[in-house]
């Protein structure tokens, strides 16, 4: 499933292209994505301009000059391809958007665990899928002592408290992976634990890992692509995440001691992680 990086890649994809520009036509192709969509979709978007596009937490939203908003999740193979003139549409095209200046954006979603709601500018933050979140990992809000704050009295595992999205809004399963090795912390410590400098070194980690995947353009994995058809390659810097039994490339010397990273399942989850290196 694509995440915080993979999304502010597509947003930024579609915000070079799309902003400003008037919806002249909303093609839907059936009633309901993972959910229903909302009553009247197509007509109470077209006609309207899109002021901007951004995002919060792995939700797209974009503005429109109305005071609406368009709330846009991709699921698990959801992909946002902008395009020119009449697209010759395939099967897994749900809902084509036709904007002034021959620009198209076609949502194709094979397994529709993707959807899309409408809400207003003065409704956004208590939208039921954006009020509970926790402060964005890009943002000036997120740091050492706000993520301990957050951790204080959790009896989770560091791993899965990464991936509550009321303690931090956006992080997956690849980034918590990959911050946890760069901030030399053990997935599976208590989160109650992870306070003073190991917040700050863990709050660092996931700023930096999740900065240096938007600028590679996201993990390209299964499904994702950019908005303009092009794949990501942050997957090639991965250090730890599906590298089972590899040599961990900060202590390649213990590799006959330790076998090298680890795999681990964490609630459903792998996590993968050094057992020398992070404690």
């Amino acid at each position: 499933m694509p995440e915080l990086p993979e999304v502010e890649t597509v947003c930024r994809g579609l915000a070079a292209r799309l902003q400003g520009r008037r919806l002249i036509r909303v093609l839907q192709r059936r009633p309901d994505l993972r959910f229903p969509l909302p009553a009247r979709f197509a007509k109470r978007l077209t006609g309207r301009r899109i002021e901007r596009i951004d995002r919060r937490a792995k939700y797209i939203l974009v503005h429109l000059d109305d005071g609406q908003v368009l709330i846009c999740h991709l699921g698990m193979t959801g992909r946002m391809l902008l395009g020119t003139g009449e697209p010759e549409l395939e099967i897994h095209d749900h809902i084509v958007f036709f904007a002034d200046g021959d620009v198209t954006l076609r949502f194709n979603d094979a397994r529709r665990f993707g959807f899309m709601d409408l809400t207003t500018t003065a409704k956004l933050g208590k939208h039921k899928l954006l009020k509970g979140l926790g402060p964005e990992p890009l943002g000036p809000d997120f740091d050492g002592p706000r993520l301990a704050a957050a951790l204080a009295g959790k009896r989770t595992p560091i791993k899965a408290a990464l991936l509550d999205q009321r303690v931090v809004a956006g992080i997956g399963n690849i980034y918590a992976s990959e911050a946890l090795f760069r901030a030399g912390i053990s997935p599976r410590r208590l989160a109650r634990t992870v306070q003073g400098e190991r917040a700050e070194r863990l709050a660092r980690a996931v700023t930096e890992v999740l900065s240096e995947a938007i600028a590679a353009g996201g993990s390209s994995l299964r499904d994702y692509v950019q908005a303009d058809g092009e794949l990501g390659y942050f997957q090639h810097r991965w250090q730890v995440y599906e590298h089972e039994g590899q040599r961990c490339p900060g202590c390649d010397c213990e590799f006959a001691a330790t076998g090298g990273i680890k795999r681990i399942v964490q609630a459903g989850r792998a996590s993968f992680y050094c057992p020398r290196r992070q404690r």
